[in-house]
């Protein structure tokens, strides 16, 4: 469990904000983001770059197992929408000594917070060796090819959903308050009595400055940055999962992506709750357009239905399309 305490004026100045290095950084987490069948298609797509790509440095911080990926990868925005070059820049600038103290905390653990140490693998000792600012600037190259090969071109669509969440979060705050607000975001946030808990099976408890709280379309559960070297003296980053997400499908089968085609297929499982083009974009890694064409066509087919709902247009499974869907039960 982390426990984060803030007081009053520390409240005030907790934020929300949209950060597309997070995004980034947390496909290299481990707890089942290995690419199969039921992986998110965000993930299984970014994975295969990573694995792909030559990027020596990102493939091994990348995870399979518990651990502790360095801060510095992902810094705190610093305002509510960050552009992606602004925020490899301060990776690229960011201390050497605060680097080399990050990978140090990944290879020697803090037992006190049930985070457990592990040997540092080759890549990382190579570029330790040649300083902290030669290891932040090899992992600003790499981030910039990771993302422009994995995420630039989908980054709007996404964007847009992140965006309409902090939006439902503002309106939230205004109807309910900052303890409704931060108990509306994840059954593993909670609130009460000036502290946030979270569900993790790290231990720390701090008294923090203020929260910034960030949506995000790939971590798979509540996270929450912790500076292994300063402790609370660097805000914690909170991360949750948009509530709009779609939920786990069950494993599409040979037949259905054989049928459909497997993007096709991946919409029409998607499709369990009703969402929109930009949504379904965001969600499997695809452009605006590239959805609408599948959509339209499962439309033609007499799979999905579409009926506008304020602004937006949603898309849902009709009977047909669910059993199909199902399996054909």
């Amino acid at each position: 469990m982390i426990e984060l305490t803030v007081d009053a004026a520390g409240l005030a100045r907790s934020r929300f904000a949209v950060s597309p290095l997070h995004e980034v950084a947390a496909t290299l987490l481990p707890s089942g983001l290995s690419p199969g069948p039921d992986a998110d298609p965000w993930i299984a797509r970014a994975r295969s770059v990573l694995r792909r790509a030559r990027l020596p440095l990102l493939s091994e911080l990348a995870l399979d197992d518990g651990g502790y990926v360095p801060d510095f990868l992902s810094p705190h925005p610093s305002g509510p929408s960050p552009t992606v070059e602004e925020e490899l820049e301060r990776v690229r600038s960011t201390p050497p000594e605060r680097v080399l103290g990050e990978l140090r905390a990944l290879r020697d653990g803090r037992p006190c917070n049930g985070l457990a140490g592990s040997e540092l693998p080759p890549e990382v000792r190579r570029a330790m060796a040649r300083g902290g600012g030669h290891v932040a600037r090899q992992a600003a190259q790499e981030l910039r090819r990771y993302w422009d090969l994995a995420f630039a071109r989908h980054w709007e669509a996404a964007k847009a959903v992140l965006e309409t969440e902090v939006d439902r979060c503002a309106g939230v705050l205004a109807r309910r308050g900052a303890a409704g607000l931060f108990n509306s975001l994840h059954p593993g946030i909670r609130w009460a009595d000036g502290t946030l808990r979270v569900d993790s099976r790290f231990t720390v408890e701090l008294a923090v400055p203020l929260l910034v709280v960030v949506p995000s379309l790939v971590a798979p559960r509540p996270g929450v940055a912790v500076d292994p070297v300063r402790g609370g003296r660097r805000p914690p980053m909170v991360a949750y999962p948009v509530r709009d997400r779609a939920t786990a499908p069950t494993p599409r089968t040979a037949e259905l992506a054989r049928l459909l085609g497997p993007t096709r297929a991946g919409l029409l499982t998607a499709l369990a709750k009703p969402a929109s083009t930009a949504q379904l974009a965001a969600r499997h890694f695809l452009s605006p357009a590239t959805v609408s064409y599948h959509l339209g066509v499962l439309h033609r087919a007499g799979l999905v239905t579409r009926a506008r709902s304020g602004r937006m247009v949603l898309y849902r499974r009709t009977p047909e399309g669910s059993r199909l869907a199902a399996g054909g039960r």
